[in-house]
């Protein structure tokens, strides 16, 4: 059985709890305190970071490297594109979410009191912006590839959950992003993969 290793208020974590619920599969959640993680999180991922899918020999870090391994061993419903353009397409965007928007969702996760409001606040922005610009593509789309469901609406999902949590506030304009956020969050899947802790980040 699959074991996955996750932190009960992290967003990367989040991404691997909806994709094995949407799977519909056997798997174990143990939940790490990211306060106090014990000393074996950091023999399995030397970067001592959650999520870590374990699967017998298998020790898996990077919450979309741990995806997409659940995605090709259990193909049934399909997360990424099948065809190998859209699925390069696709690894792209992921890419440009990770430099674009969760290096930001870094800033604000693990530098609290480290670094200044001015900091935080930059961060904020970033995403604000960056969000508002993606609003547009879901005016004729359902969902980030079109009609189906896919791993960039996974990546992306965690963030637009915790957007009161984050302090960011989002114009009018980009009421066709938050619309495309409600049908994510109405998903059983992503329901039952909320943790608690998770439940509360939302007014």
């Amino acid at each position: 059985m699959m074991v996955l290793y996750s932190g009960t208020t992290c967003p990367f974590s989040q991404r691997c709890r909806l994709v094995l619920f949407e799977k519909g599969m056997d798997f174990e959640v143990r939940d790490v305190d990211l306060f106090n993680k014990p000393e074996d999180i950091s023999t399995m991922n030397p970067y001592g970071q959650v999520p870590i899918l374990v699967e017998r020999d298998l020790i898996l870090y990077e919450s979309n490297i741990i995806n997409e391994y659940i995605d090709e061993r259990f193909p049934h419903p399909q997360l990424m594109p099948a065809d190998p353009l859209m699925r390069a397409r696709a690894r792209l965007m992921l890419f440009n979410f990770e430099k674009e928007l969760f290096i930001h969702v870094h800033t604000l996760e693990n530098d609290k009191g480290r670094s200044g409001e001015k900091v935080q606040e930059k961060a904020r922005n970033e995403i604000r912006d960056r969000l508002t610009t993606l609003a547009p593509l879901f005016l004729k789309n359902k969902y980030m590839l079109g009609d189906e469901f896919s791993m960039l609406d996974v990546a992306i999902a965690p963030l637009l959950w915790r957007l009161d949590h984050y302090g960011i506030e989002l114009s009018k304009t980009a009421a066709p992003l938050m619309k495309y956020a409600e049908r994510i969050f109405s998903r059983p899947a992503y329901i039952e993969a909320l943790t608690p802790s998770e439940k509360v980040m939302r007014r």
